[in-house]
C-alpha cells in the first residue's frame, strides 16, 4: 500500500498573533505519527490551506519531511483552482522531497467534467509524484463523477482517490471498475467503516489527530473478520466523529487539541474559535472517550 491506511490531515498550528508555529508543526507531526497516523497530508481543507501562502505551505513541508519523513508518507495538498497555479506547486513540493501531492477539486470556478480531467491531467504529467485525487463537492461545488474519475485513473502516476461525497453507489461502482491497486480513502470519518466494506483501502482522517489508536485497531479487527469489534468501536467514536463537524472544520478539532494541550493555536479568519456551547459538546464527547480528565 503506497501512502499506508490511516493518513491524518494534519492542522497547521498557528501562533496567537497568527504567525506559522513551525516548532508546533514538527512537534504535533511527530506526536501523530507516534499515535497511528501512517501518513501525513499537509496544506489541505483541515490544514486551512486557502489562508497559507506558497512560502508557507513548502515550509511545513520542509519541516515535517524533516521530522517523520522517514517514518511515514508526507503528501502536500498542491491543488487549487487555478492549474498553472496548481503545477507550479507540485513542481516545488516534488523538489522539496514530498511523497506524493493531494489535487482537490478545482473550487468557485465549477469546470465541467472535461476540466476537471484535463486540470488534473496537466498536474499528474508535470510531475512524477503519486497523486492523491480529492473529491469534496461540499467544499468546491463540483462533483467529481464517476467516469472522470476511471478515466483519470488510466495515467500512471493518479494511484488513489479521497473520496468525502458520502454516495455509496459512486463508491461501488468505482470499486467495480478502477484497475486493481488503485487506492480510495474515506474522506469521511463518519462513514470509514461502511467504506470498508465496500473495499476501500484506508482513510485521510480529521478524527486520527485525537483517536489514531482506535482507528488502526477498527482496521485491524475488520480485516480479522471481527466485524462487531470493529462496530463497537466505530459507535463509540460515532459522537466524535460528529462533534468535529459540528461546525466548519478545522474550529472543534483546533478546539480539541487546544484542551489535550497540542500545537494547534487560533484559526486564520474568516474562520472563528469555536462557541461556547461547542467547547460543550467536544468537552463531554472528549471526557467519554477519555481523551479529557473527568
Amino acid at each position: 500500500m503506497v501512502f499506508g491506511r490511516i493518513l491524518t490531515a494534519m492542522v497547521t498550528p498557528f501562533t496567537p498573533d497568527g504567525l506559522v508555529d513551525y516548532p508546533g508543526a514538527r512537534r504535533l507531526a511527530r506526536y501523530l505519527v507516534e499515535h497511528g497516523s501512517d501518513g501525513l497530508v499537509l496544506a489541505g481543507t483541515t490544514g486551512e490551506a486557502s489562508t497559507l501562502t506558497t512560502e508557507e505551505k513548502l515550509t511545513i513541508l520542509d519541516i515535517v519531511l524533516q521530522e517523520v519523513g522517514k517514518d511515514v508518507q508526507v503528501l502536500l495538498g498542491t491543488g487549487t483552482n487555478c492549474t498553472a497555479d496548481s503545477v507550479a506547486l507540485s513542481r516545488q513540493a516534488e523538489r522539496a522531497g514530498a511523497h506524493g501531492i493531494m489535487l482537490v477539486v478545482p473550487y468557485y470556478n465549477k469546470p465541467p467534467q472535461e476540466g476537471l480531467y484535463q486540470h488534473f491531467k496537466a498536474i499528474a504529467e508535470a510531475v512524477e509524484l503519486p497523486v492523491l485525487l480529492y473529491n469534496v463537492p461540499t467544499r468546491t461545488s463540483r462533483n467529481m463523477e464517476t467516469q472522470t474519475v476511471l478515466r483519470l485513473a488510466e495515467i500512471d502516476n493518479i494511484i488513489a482517490l479521497k473520496e468525502a461525497g458520502g454516495d455509496m453507489d459512486h463508491l461501488t461502482r468505482l470499486k467495480r471498475d478502477l484497475p486493481q491497486g488503485f487506492q480510495i480513502f474515506s474522506g469521511e470519518d463518519s462513514l470509514t467503516l461502511p467504506m470498508m466494506a465496500i473495499g476501500i483501502s484506508g482513510v485521510v482522517s480529521v478524527a486520527s489527530h485525537l483517536v489514531g489508536p482506535q482507528l488502526q485497531e477498527m482496521f485491524n479487527a475488520f480485516e480479522k473478520g471481527d466485524f462487531r469489534r470493529a462496530s463497537d468501536i466505530h459507535c463509540r467514536l460515532y459522537p466524535l466523529f460528529k462533534a468535529l463537524f459540528m461546525t466548519t472544520n478545522p474550529i472543534p478539532l483546533k478546539a480539541a487539541l487546544n484542551l489535550m494541550k497540542l500545537p494547534a493555536g487560533p484559526l486564520r479568519p474568516p474562520l472563528v474559535e469555536a462557541t461556547p456551547s461547542e467547547m460543550s459538546v467536544l468537552r463531554e464527547v472528549m471526557k467519554e472517550l477519555e481523551l479529557l480528565e473527568a
